[in-house]
């Protein structure tokens, strides 16, 4: 059975992630506010960052740089660039 939250990346009421992902204050906001839709879209945004910028998640630089972003994407609205990438319209 999936519970339902509001989602602020969405702005509506929709199913919400199973379990908290990210241990921590993060972890939690991310299971109180994101939808498992929302996240799903960032998933695919990560692994295109991750990719197209040649990430090594080994380093502490680089994972900081995909949290950062990803606070971004979900909570404040910004879009991620991702270079040489044009969105379907």
């Amino acid at each position: 059975m999936s519970r339902n939250i509001f989602c602020s990346y969405l702005k509506k009421e929709a199913p919400g992630l199973p379990f908290q992902l990210i241990p921590g204050e993060l972890g939690k906001r991310i299971f109180d506010n994101i939808s498992q839709e929302a996240w799903n879209e960032w998933q695919k945004k990560q692994t295109m960052l991750i990719n197209e910028k040649k990430l090594n998640l080994m380093q502490l630089e680089d994972r900081k740089f995909i949290e950062q972003t990803m606070i971004a994407y979900l909570f404040e609205n910004k879009d991620v660039d991702i270079e040489g990438y044009t969105p379907k319209k």
